[in-house]
């Protein structure tokens, strides 16, 4: 299942997810950001559990905002997982 999430409050704009029928991470692709953490980020979580990942990343803050790219993961995960539903 692909989908897409329009982040907040963090210098990327889009995040592009694609989890399979088990609920397990195929890619993820973020649209600006910090480039080199984005790819990092990205290649962590294929083929973890959408859950899991979702629940690691909740949280985290960055530069003092209140979300993160990783935290923007989270909820983007947490969206789909829900719409999949």
């Amino acid at each position: 299942m692909n989908h897409t999430y329009k982040t907040q409050g963090v210098c990327s704009k889009t995040i592009d997810l694609d989890i399979d029928e088990n609920g397990n991470i195929r890619d993820v692709n973020f649209e600006g950001g910090c480039n080199g953490n984005a790819k990092g980020v990205s290649e962590l979580v294929k083929g973890r559990n959408a859950k899991d990942v979702a629940h690691l990343l909740e949280g985290i803050q960055c530069a003092g905002r209140a979300s993160s790219c990783p935290d923007q993961l989270s909820r983007a995960l947490k969206e789909a997982l829900e719409s999949q539903e």
